[in-house]
C-alpha cells in the first residue's frame, strides 16, 4: 500500500481550502492553436506564495499538535518549499528556519524572510544545503520537514489534482514538473483513482535528471551536478517516499533543456501574460518539445510556480524570440 492514499488527499481538501482558494484551470486558445491540442494551465503560480507547495505546508501544520508546533519547524529548500513552510508557520504561529543554497533566488529568499522565517544560506546547491541542515541543525532539535518524504505534504499538494478533475473530468494527460516529486505524486494518486486512463507525465531538466533516472531504474540514482537555471527542479538525487509513489502512478517522463524552459517561459508570458519560473514552465516545455505526441489531446500542464528571478528575464525574452516558431504536426 502506498504511504499516501486517495483518501488522505480527500481528507486534506477541507484543511487546504480553509486557507487557500482553488486555483484557476484555464484553456488558452493561443497556446491550444500553437500546439495543436486543447491545452489547459493549472495556475499554481497564483497561490499566495506563488507556488503549489503551500498546499502541503498548510496541510501539515494544520495537523500538528501544540507540542509539535512548540519545537518549531526546520527545512531545506531552493525557495518554494521554504515559502510554503514559512507561510503555514506564520498562520499557525510556529517558529520556522529554512536553509537555502548560497546564491539562491534572491526573491525567494526575501519572501521567506518576509513571512517571518529565519533564513540560513549554506551549501553550493540544494543537496549540499540539505546535508548541512541534517548534520548541523537536526541534532539541535526542531521538526525537520523534508520537501518530499512527508506524507502530509504529498496529500496536501494532491488537492490540486482534485481541483483539476472537478473542473475537467476527462483530461487525456496531465504534465507535472519534478523536483523531488511531491507534485507528480499527489496528482498521480488522484488520477489513478478518479480516471486511471489519464496519463501522468513527469518533467525534469536534462541537466538535473536524477529522479527520472531513479524512476526508470527503480532504484535511487545520484548525479554529480544539477546545472540548470531552473532552481525549483535542480536536484541531484531522488527521495525514497516519492520515488516509491512515482513508480506506481507516473506513466512517463520527459527531459527538457534550459533553452526549452526559457522558450516555454516566453510563450506563457506572450500567450497568457503570466510570468513563471523555470520549474513552472517545465510542463509546457515538454509539450512544446513533442507536439506530435500531444496533438489532438486534452492536456493539462501544471504551472507549478511563478517566483522567477527577474535577472533571468532578458535571457528568456531573447531565447523565446529566437526559438519560438510554428509547429508541424
Amino acid at each position: 500500500m502506498l504511504p499516501v492514499t486517495y483518501a488522505d488527499v480527500i481528507e486534506s481538501l477541507e484543511r487546504v481550502h480553509e486557507l487557500l482558494q482553488p486555483t484557476p484551470l484555464y484553456e488558452w486558445q493561443g497556446l491550444s492553436e500553437l500546439l495543436g491540442c486543447r491545452r489547459f494551465i493549472k495556475k499554481e503560480n497564483h497561490q499566495p506564495v506563488g507556488a503549489f507547495k503551500v498546499r502541503g505546508g498548510v496541510n501539515l501544520l494544520s495537523q500538528m499538535t501544540a507540542a509539535e508546533r512548540a519545537v518549531g519547524i526546520i527545512g531545506c529548500s531552493t525557495g518554494n518549499h521554504g515559502q510554503s513552510l514559512a507561510y503555514a508557520c506564520k498562520k499557525f504561529n510556529v517558529a520556522c528556519t529554512i536553509v537555502v543554497p548560497k546564491g539562491n533566488n534572491p526573491g525567494k529568499n526575501q519572501a521567506i524572510r518576509q513571512l517571518g522565517a529565519t533564513l540560513i544560506e549554506e551549501g553550493a546547491d540544494f543537496n549540499a544545503a540539505m546535508h548541512y541542515l541534517e548534520q548541523e541543525l537536526v541534532p539541535q532539535g526542531g521538526r525537520y520537514v523534508h520537501s518530499a518524504n512527508e506524507p502530509m505534504l504529498v496529500a496536501g499538494v494532491g488537492t490540486m489534482g482534485c481541483e483539476i478533475f472537478e473542473s475537467l473530468p476527462d483530461p487525456d494527460c496531465i504534465v507535472v514538473p519534478i523536483g523531488l516529486g511531491s507534485g507528480v505524486c499527489g496528482v498521480g494518486i488522484v488520477a489513478k483513482h478518479v480516471r486511471p486512463e489519464t496519463e501522468i507525465i513527469g518533467v525534469q531538466s536534462i541537466a538535473a535528471d536524477a529522479v527520472v533516472q531513479s524512476w526508470k531504474t527503480g532504484s535511487p540514482q545520484t548525479t554529480a551536478t544539477a546545472h540548470t537555471w531552473a532552481e525549483g527542479i535542480a536536484t541531484r538525487s531522488s527521495a525514497a517516499m516519492t520515488l516509491a509513489i512515482m513508480c506506481e502512478v507516473m506513466d512517463d517522463a520527459i527531459l527538457v533543456s534550459d533553452e526549452e524552459l526559457r522558450c516555454a517561459c516566453y510563450q506563457l508570458l506572450k500567450q497568457t501574460h503570466n510570468l513563471v519560473e523555470g520549474a513552472g514552465a517545465a510542463a509546457l516545455a515538454a509539450v512544446m518539445q513533442q507536439p506530435k505526441r500531444f496533438a489532438g489531446k486534452t492536456v493539462v500542464v501544471i504551472a507549478s510556480g511563478g517566483n522567477l528571478d527577474l535577472t533571468e528575464l532578458p535571457a528568456i525574452l531573447a531565447t523565446g524570440k529566437q526559438l519560438s516558431q510554428p509547429y508541424e504536426f
